[in-house]
């Protein structure tokens, strides 16, 4: 908030109305598209008449009163309102203004037109006169209107309108905020902008886009006569030759206030123009030294544009309470005694001496920098000091001239200047050698340069230094980064205003007080965040001289070439204007146009005015589409179009002449609708469409069990249901007497027509619909609706998907494992037959079906000796499985099954391919249980009833309208199965709500649903590879992942805990599915699925990936393998089973206390895991999980919690190289223990062991030409665990060296070498970031137009 805003935010109550009710009013402008999210906001009295409404609405606006409505708002249809009468004197309160509320109105357009914009014909050329606005009221809450205005916002049309203030603001391109204010501050400059104005531009001499002075011209005109609210500096940043990116760098206004004086230095060279700089805003000081035994003393001249003030001294805790004393303070000299004695010419030897600065000429325009950002050494960062400083609105600087010096002449000084200790004075006695090395340290880019400038010495009498304040400069923020504005004084009222980029307020003494500093108790609740953030950062003082002081050039008097360049800018902006009124009246939307000849469906956008009829905008598409060769125009028209729902909505037969804005019901940013050309042959007739509703008809088949493509329908919400079934009837050759009529009205929502007389409005049709008609004369029509055969089909057909499978390649000997076990699964077929059996590879399979017939036979009779026994409800739940979760298929008696002893089955297919199947182990609930039954078994229980089902021999594939074939139709609602039909089915348990990836149980959690699946080879790309095969699947989505790997068993040959799905996402990303209680409901059509072999996950267990942590290897993180880590397991546990994966694929020979794991975070080490600790319970593991794994010299050191394990690397500056790690563990995070170990490993005297925290990621490598000034050396603290060290945990680096050891001294050959060694180094491991403070990008203006980019540096 700028200063002298925070009284706008809350109304001022008017004094003899302040018991009167108020009314809150909200108006959202809906005649244009660009103004519909915008909001004004009006809190006026109860009183308030309703035309005096109209009439502040109008002048905020800025439309004519009486071009437009205003209608209620408060969720009432605005088109059922009549608009509120603009002439009425009726109150608010008369009129239904709710006092207390907020009273929402839309602005409308009047009679279908648009609004009109009030034109100001007031001269912006003279800063004193205001525009009349209804806005943010003036501080003395006397001028503007008698209504207040409540708003967080400016309103749509800001930019547009001119500030109540008369001043034009700057738009902040990105962070230029400190380019706005120095800006406003040179436009409120009158001596500045006078000459700046007197200034001619010669186009044949430069071009304008890189002219600095002709770029500020315009935009200083641009701030006097636009009437804009705030205008765009990008012109005045491409004549510095900057791109987009310098928009988002934050810099110094002071840096750009000297370069840019600069740079027009140098384009003014040889012009009227060429010293104004100089004599605006340069001093003289003289910068002498004293000795103190003869008094001679040596002295030279410098010049200055500012004076930089210190806010605090060095070394100080107290701040300068004024700019006064620190003026005096900048002038204090100081005593060169001791070690830094003087050597005085006249005594030949070393002298204590006086050496100061004295004032020798003020400039006319006086600035002052306070040095409010300063570097603390304590922390070693940059500050902010945000001490109060006073400054005055006159300032006297006689006190602090020095006449007699004025008066002196000029000798070369023997000693250095001091003032290149503040970096901006600049010396008068500069020979031409360093002109251009001081032009590029202050920003400029030069070809070429002259000699120095010449300094006039205009003097001014003591008593005549009396300067008035009139431009303050103000920082909001850190030394980090911040925000400026400029509170400036007009010299036309004497005002105060403040410019803060694109809003420009009226501001009084009291908020220029606030910018002091420190804090203030007037400021309440917000002092503290008042003064640690915003205060003043340069002063601009002018001096009070009646002969110098000029005023703003008026109009008459502005040279020719301005009066030239306001006309052109005018010109320009009426042109921008009247640009702006056609895009309000213009409509824009989709135009859709269906080739006469290609048959292609072409798109374009149409932007037709509003005023244009409906025959001019069809020759308008018309042209648009290129259709003048294929087709006469009479042949096309516009109709109203539903792209999404591909529907035409209506023709618009006898509206030739009507205007567009009225077809299309006015100009708005989008329409819910399109427009589409359509075409016919010169022998065809145009059909009208009436506005109706768009139904997509699907007949279904219950015999085929197929779902056809959709035919459109034309319906009308006022027809019945009989008259419905009539038109369908025609439509699809279908008897209405029998017909059938399902409405999907949204996802898996069925419902039958059942009403005859019932209107398709009542139903709930609606925009677009989606029909399903079945006419057969079967007994399904007699059943209830969700125990029909047509509710399954349709259940089956919203819930199919189709998915792409991508097994795993085939290894050797598992050929003759995956025949069988397909065969234990109940597939009875060979791969070259289509339609009888599911597709799979062939073998030997006589021994396999013998074995499969017999057991199924076991099964069989088990099953009926159980229900005699009465148990065949609690036998059909079996419990446990080996490796999956075990899905029962209870379809009927047949399919019905119990715990039965299948090992002559399962012993063949181990024995089938003993190569693979040895390293399968059974689990613990498979031997002691009687009662669970095999995996293999469980596939037989669930498959084997559907052997050759998957395709039907007698019926052609019927396709449907999401792309499957008929056999993907199947039911899974809970009904009793069709034996007639051949499916394949699955049960799928109700998600428990578990977290786990993998459910042991198998019980049964809720209804059991049956799910279809059904899978056939793919004729993929051969991009996957030889050896991979593919699956087209399809499968109900309501599936478990559980089932669906279940179902995949005898495609992939092993069983299901021993194989993983992947999902591919769009990018071939592959992420692992995992919850096996989840459904496939997040799946949709076409989407791929990959097969890897591998272990899948128990409930409890989790993927772990082991990497190898070397820690003086070049790259120190080395993947090893993944493994499986349990809930409940110890480390040591985890540890006897990595050491045999290790030696197996890692070739790594370990013994279990030769080596440990620890936390993995990114490629940081952390806490080491002690053999006793139990995963979930002292470690939280989680999915995806990383470690590491160490290999250790000797016997583990860490035997406790307690203990700290750091890395020491020991830095010798003498040789500039690093030693190895060693690990150094740590009994508490004490500073003197580390010490102590750091002095026993290494030798060093304790007192001489300084140490350092290292920083980024490990190894926290570091140029060896950095470490010894970059890292923070020798923190001063007792323990390792606070602030600046924060080591907490296992892992963290420290360096540590010899105080004593002297740093190498390298020749500028040794430091090149050394340097490419290193860049080599640190970009092969990754580091070749510096950990040094960001340096900021200097801030450069090039005269030229745009910097030559130098690639070889940075």
């Amino acid at each position: 908030m700028v200063p002298g805003e925070e009284n706008q935010l809350v109304p001022k109550e008017v004094e003899n109305a302040a018991e009167e009710p108020r009314v809150l009013c909200i108006i959202q402008d809906t005649t244009n598209s660009k103004t519909v999210n915008e909001r004004i906001t009006l809190n006026l009295p109860a009183s308030t008449p309703l035309r005096k409404l109209f009439e502040d609405v109008a002048n905020k606006v800025g439309y004519i009163n009486g071009t437009f409505d205003l209608v209620w708002g408060n969720g009432i249809n605005s088109a059922d309102m009549a608009p509120l009468d603009h002439t009425s004197d009726k109150s608010l309160l008369d009129a239904n203004f709710e006092p207390g509320k907020k009273n929402f109105l839309h602005l409308t357009d009047k009679d279908g037109e648009q609004p009109q914009i009030l034109l100001e014909d007031s001269s912006a050329g003279d800063d004193s006169v205001h525009d009349k606005f209804i806005g943010p009221l003036p501080r003395e809450g006397s001028v503007g209107s008698t209504s207040d205005y409540v708003s967080q916002s400016y309103s749509y049309s800001s930019i547009l309108n001119k500030s109540e203030t008369g001043y034009v603001g700057l738009v902040n391109q990105a962070m230029t905020c400190y380019l706005n204010s120095l800006l406003q501050t040179l436009f409120m400059t009158p001596e500045f902008r006078n000459a700046l104005y007197k200034w001619e531009f010669e186009e044949s001499e430069e071009d304008p886009v890189t002219s600095i002075p002709y770029q500020l011209q315009r935009l200083f005109v641009l701030l006097q006569t636009s009437k804009k609210r705030a205008i765009e500096t990008t012109d005045v940043t491409r004549s510095f030759g900057w791109d987009s990116s310098e928009a988002w760098q934050q810099h110094d206004v002071q840096e750009l206030c000297r370069v840019m004086f600069d740079a027009l230095e140098q384009k003014w060279k040889q012009t009227e123009q060429a010293d104004l700089i100089n004599e605006l805003y340069q001093g003289k000081l003289k910068d002498y030294v004293r000795c103190l035994e003869c008094g001679y003393e040596g002295w030279r001249i410098d010049t200055y544009l500012d004076i930089p003030l210190v806010i605090r001294p060095y070394g100080s805790s107290q701040a300068f309470a004024s700019v006064e004393e620190a003026l005096h303070a900048f002038i204090q000299p100081e005593i060169l005694d001791g070690p830094n004695q003087y050597f005085c010419e006249r005594c030949k030897k070393k002298c204590d001496a006086r050496k100061g600065l004295r004032f020798l000429h003020f400039p006319y325009l006086l600035t002052l920098q306070l040095k409010r950002f300063d570097f603390d050494y304590t922390t070693m960062h940059r500050i902010k000091l945000n001490d109060r400083m006073t400054f005055p609105e006159e300032l006297d600087m006689s006190t602090f001239i020095d006449v007699e010096d004025e008066k002196s002449p000029q000798t070369e000084s023997c000693t250095d200047s001091g003032a290149e200790n503040e970096g901006s004075c600049h010396s008068d006695q500069m020979s031409n050698d360093f002109s251009n090395d001081d032009g590029v340290d202050e920003g400029i880019c030069l070809e070429s340069n002259s000699g120095t400038e010449k300094i006039p010495k205009p003097g001014l009498e003591k008593n005549s230094l009396i300067y008035e304040l009139f431009s303050v400069m103000v920082h909001s923020g850190s030394a980090a980064g911040g925000h400026y504005y400029a509170c400036i004084k007009s010299f036309s009222d004497e005002q105060w205003y403040s410019f803060n980029d694109q809003h420009v307020s009226r501001i009084t003494q009291e908020d220029i007080k606030k910018t002091h500093g420190g804090s203030s108790g007037s400021r309440g609740y917000y002092s503290s965040a008042f003064a640690s953030s915003t205060n003043a950062y340069m002063l601009i003082y002018r001096l009070k001289d009646p002969a110098r002081n000029a005023k703003f050039l008026e109009v008459d008097e502005y040279p020719e070439h301005i009066k030239n360049l306001v006309q052109r800018e005018r010109e320009l902006e009426e042109q921008e204007k009247r640009q702006r009124e056609i895009e309000r009246n213009t409509c824009k939307i989709k135009l859709f146009c269906l080739h006469p000849v290609k048959q292609v469906m072409m798109e374009n956008k149409l932007e037709v005015h509003k005023d244009k009829t409906l025959k001019e905008a069809v020759e308008m598409a018309y042209k648009m589409m290129d259709l003048e060769e294929v087709i006469p125009m009479d042949c096309c028209r516009l109709v109203k179009y539903d792209e999404f729902h591909d529907y035409l909505e209506r023709s618009y037969e006898g509206e030739e002449d009507t205007p567009m804005g009225l077809l299309l019901g006015g100009v708005k940013s989008t329409y819910m609708f399109d427009l589409l050309l359509e075409t016919r042959r010169p022998d065809q007739v145009f059909q009208s469409y009436k506005p109706g509703v768009m139904v997509k008809v699907h007949v279904v088949d219950l015999k085929a069990e197929s779902v056809a493509a959709p035919i459109t329908v034309r319906a009308y919400l006022n027809q019945t249901v009989t008259e419905f079934k009539q038109l369908i009837s025609k439509a699809i050759y279908l008897p209405a007497e029998t017909m059938r009529i399902v409405l999907e009205r949204c996802y898996n929502d069925l419902r039958l027509l059942t009403v005859p007389s019932k209107t398709l409005k009542a139903e709930g049709f609606f925009r677009s619909n989606k029909v399903f008609v079945e006419s057969s004369e079967t007994l399904d029509y007699q059943m209830a609706f969700t125990d029909s055969h047509l509710w399954k089909l349709l259940d089956r057909h919203a819930n199919t998907i189709r998915l792409f499978v991508l097994l795993p390649e085939q290894s050797p000997g598992s050929y003759s494992k995956r025949t069988a076990y397909q065969k234990a699964g109940g597939d009875s077929g060979n791969v070259d037959d289509d339609c009888e059996r599911v597709k799979g590879p062939a073998g030997g399979l006589k021994s396999v079906e013998a074995i499969l017939e017999e057991s199924t036979e076991k099964l069989k009779s088990l099953s009926l000796q159980q229900q005699q026994e009465g148990d065949n409800g609690d036998s059909s739940k079996s419990t446990e499985t080996s490796d999956f979760e075990n899905i029962e298929s209870p379809l009927n008696e047949r399919d019905s099954s119990a715990s039965v002893d299948n090992r002559e089955l399962e012993q063949h297919i181990q024995t089938s391919d003993p190569e693979n199947f040895q390293s399968e182990e059974r689990s613990d609930s498979d031997v002691n249980n009687d009662r669970s039954t095999s995996s293999v078994d469980s596939d037989i229980l669930s498959s084997s009833h559907s052997s050759d089902t998957l395709c039907n021999a007698d019926n052609a594939q019927i396709p449907l309208a999401n792309g499957l074939d008929s056999h993907s139709i199947t039911s899974s609602r809970r009904t009793k199965a069709n034996e007639g039909k051949k499916e394949t089915w699955d049960t799928a348990e109700e998600d428990s709500g578990t977290d786990s990836e993998y459910d042991e149980s198998g019980k049964s959690r809720g209804e059991i649903q049956y799910m279809y699946f059904q899978a056939e080879p793919y004729a993929a790309d051969e991009s996957s590879g030889e050896g991979h095969k593919w699956l087209m699947v399809h499968v109900d989505k309501r599936i478990t992942l559980a089932a669906f790997k279940q179902h995949l068993e005898p495609f992939v040959g092993v069983l299901s805990s021993h194989f993983k799905v992947f999902r591919v996402y769009a990018s071939n990303q592959e992420f692992e599915s995992v919850r096996l209680n989840e459904t496939l409901s997040s799946f949709s059509d076409d989407n791929k699925i990959t097969i890897r072999l591998g272990r899948a996950l128990k409930k409890g267990e989790y993927r772990v990936k082991v990497y190898q942590l070397l820690v003086n290897e070049q790259e120190p993180c080395k993947f090893l393998l993944d493994a499986v880590f349990a809930k409940g397991m110890t480390v040591r546990q985890s540890k006897e089973e990595l050491i045999p994966q290790l030696r197996e694929q890692c070739g790594l020979e370990l013994s279990i206390d030769r080596f440990r794991l620890r936390k993995k975070t990114w490629k940081n080490p952390g806490t080491v895991f002690l053999d006793y600790h139990i995963y979930e319970e002292d470690i939280n593991i989680s999915s995806n999980w990383e470690v590491f794994l160490e290999v250790l010299d000797g016997a583990e050191k860490m035997k406790s919690m307690s203990q700290l394990a750091v890395l020491s690397r020991r830095w010798r500056p003498s040789e500039m190289k690093l030693d190895p790690f060693q690990e150094v563990v740590l009994e508490s995070s004490s500073v003197d223990e580390l010490r102590d170990k750091l002095c026993e490993i290494s030798g060093i005297p304790l007192e001489d062991i300084e140490f350092a925290k290292g920083r980024g990621t490990f190894p926290c490598d570091i140029s060896v030409l950095d470490i010894h000034q970059d890292l923070d050396w020798n923190p001063k603290v007792s323990t390792l665990n606070v602030w600046p060290l924060y080591i907490c945990d296992d892992g963290a680096v420290i360096f540590y060296r010899d105080k004593t050891e002297e740093l190498m001294e390298l020749t500028d050959e040794q430091r090149n070498e050394l340097m490419k060694k290193e860049s080599s180094r640190l970009q092969k491991t990754g580091h070749r970031v510096t950990y040094s403070p960001r340096k900021e990008k200097a801030l450069k203006i090039y005269l030229d137009g745009a910097p030559n980019k130098d690639l070889t540096q940075d």
